[in-house]
């Protein structure tokens, strides 16, 4: 479990760092979002958007960690399998945009996809314990 959170910080964290990067214009805005962005202004708006997500994930993610009374186990593991299937889509969307996203963002995505998989098979086990 601990190596799943691990991965899920990494994850989050290597994710809200590049759109630090894509809005500090260190990243070409067009490397991001399969570039599709019509300009700077737009790109900037979906970092915004997609850091505070980031941030509520990673939340997340410490919360499953620390959440050893047992409570919210269900709701948890069903939230950690729609990351699973969530993040699954998003490795695939990487793989069909820029050379930075097939290069780089994909096997960001891939932190995501094991850490949240590890998360929910570990919760699904307790859930059938009981």
């Amino acid at each position: 479990m601990k190596t799943a959170v691990l991965l899920g910080i990494c994850f989050y964290s290597f994710t809200i760092l590049i759109h630090i990067l894509v809005i500090s214009g260190i990243i070409p805005y067009t490397w991001v979002n399969g570039g599709r962005s019509d300009s700077f202004a737009a790109q900037s708006q979906l970092s915004i958007i997609s850091m505070a997500i980031c941030m509520i994930g990673g939340l997340f993610t410490l919360f499953a960690a620390i959440n050893k009374a047992g409570r919210f186990n269900r709701a948890i593991t069903i939230l950690c399998w729609f990351l699973v299937v969530l993040c699954s889509v998003g490795f695939i969307q990487q793989l069909l945009g820029t050379s930075f996203e097939k290069f780089v963002c994909s096997f960001i995505v891939l932190l995501g996809i094991v850490s949240n998989l590890r998360i929910a098979v570990e919760r699904s086990s307790k859930n059938t314990e009981r």
